[in-house]
């Protein structure tokens, strides 16, 4: 959750003016670490969180699920040099799941 610039001004405000850091925490319900935290910064406007660089090419790895769609989770970790936990966390981040929906006749 992202806290207004004027509470976090006011936070800080009360603790410059002498007020404590746990105190200010309880009388404006945020938490400790975020009033440390804004003490420490110039600037204390949110800052946007960018999406990290992943060593797994999740074009690639979609392309590769389309090619080849009855690989293992571990194959294909191992043919992109990662974890299987990661080739697992992005074909669920993407939606893709490996359940078929092709109906076998009981004969």
């Amino acid at each position: 959750m992202t806290y207004s610039v004027d509470l976090r001004e006011r936070v800080v405000e009360f603790v410059n003016e002498g007020g404590a850091k746990i105190e200010a925490a309880r009388r404006f319900s945020v938490s400790k670490g975020s009033v440390h935290n804004w003490l420490n910064r110039e600037n204390l406007a949110p800052t946007k969180v960018k999406r990290r660089h992943r060593k797994l090419d999740w074009k690639a790895l979609e392309k590769d699920v389309q090619e080849r769609p009855d690989v293992k989770l571990q194959d294909r970790a191992e043919h992109f040099g990662v974890h299987k936990s990661a080739i697992w966390y992005a074909l669920k981040q993407m939606n893709m799941t490996r359940k078929k929906t092709a109906k076998v006749s009981g004969t």
